[in-house]
């Protein structure tokens, strides 16, 4: 299991220690009509121990669902009292989808913790992580508009490429890049 020290939060991989949180993050979402960018298959799996299951799935190609890319998952877990804050997912390497709109990195913090720079932080406590595995640049997009999100990749040495529009989802999607 990969863990990853970040100060006031660690980076964990989903763990059924979480299954109660991961229930409860889930709904936070479902509540407030948020979107779970960054979850993988968190929005189809009501009970966190199949979400655990999936997300073991994207790990290995013989596991690996049809159409989809080698990911891993992590939970940004705030340390004081182990608490699941935000969600974010490192995909090694590009599908044609991922390529034009969804990047290698999708993230989410949870609604009742957004607004306290968290997202910020975590994005930049997976950036080594991502040079681990072997990538020297990754690219991030955002819906076009989200002053959160797009300040949480400037933040982090996002530099703006184009804007896409993402006919399926009917959304225009800002491409940033970040040189590892």
């Amino acid at each position: 299991m990969i863990k990853i020290d970040a100060g006031d939060f660690c980076l964990i991989e989903p763990s059924e220690i979480y299954a109660e949180q991961i229930r409860e993050y889930r709904q936070d979402f479902l509540d407030t009509n948020s979107s779970m960018d960054g979850c993988g298959p968190l929005r189809r799996c009501e009970n966190p121990i199949t979400y655990i299951s999936e997300c073991k799935k994207y790990t290995a190609p013989e596991t690996l669902p049809k159409e989809f890319v080698i990911a891993t998952q992590f939970f940004y877990v705030r340390k004081a009292d182990n608490h699941l804050v935000g969600m974010i997912q490192v995909r090694h390497y590009f599908n044609d989808y991922l390529a034009k709109y969804g990047g290698h990195i999708g993230y989410s913090i949870r609604p009742s913790e957004r607004r306290k720079g968290y997202a910020t932080s975590m994005l930049n406590a997976v950036l080594p992580y991502c040079r681990e595995i072997g990538l020297d640049k990754i690219l991030i997009t955002c819906i076009d508009g989200n002053m959160g999100s797009e300040k949480t990749i400037l933040n982090n040495g996002g530099i703006y490429e184009s804007t896409v529009y993402e006919s399926g989802e009917k959304l225009s999607l800002k491409r940033f890049w970040i040189t590892l």
